[in-house]
């Protein structure tokens, strides 16, 4: 089964993003809209979108994917021994597994140790 996890630019990088763009749009208000108009416009917009994305990952907690990947479940990390451990038991105990399946199953676990 796969997993899509969306991922985020890290904090400092945004940061960094956030000054640039900054800079951009001084550049655009201040140089690019007296010199080219409604170019000037064009690139001052983007600019201060590219800033507020940048700055909306650095200081907020859900911020903006930068990009999806899929997880095969089977390259995932397996969950620790002692955890298997317990949730075998427990369906040992619920009678969802008999005796038998319960120590095949927990002779092969702790061969893994």
């Amino acid at each position: 089964m796969k997993k899509q996890v969306r991922v985020r630019p890290g904090k400092g990088q945004s940061a960094v993003g956030a000054v640039v763009g900054a800079v951009f749009v001084l550049l655009g208000i201040f140089m690019v809209i007296p010199a080219f108009g409604p170019f000037g416009i064009f690139w001052t917009l983007i600019a201060a979108v590219i800033t507020a994305v940048n700055l909306l990952n650095a200081f907020s907690k859900k911020g903006v994917t930068s990009c999806r990947i899929e997880i095969d479940e089977a390259d995932a990390p397996e969950e620790p021994i002692e955890r298997r451990l317990e949730r075998l038991r427990g369906l040992y105990e619920q009678r969802l597994i008999s005796e038998e399946e319960y120590q095949t199953k927990k002779a092969e676990l702790l061969e893994k140790l």
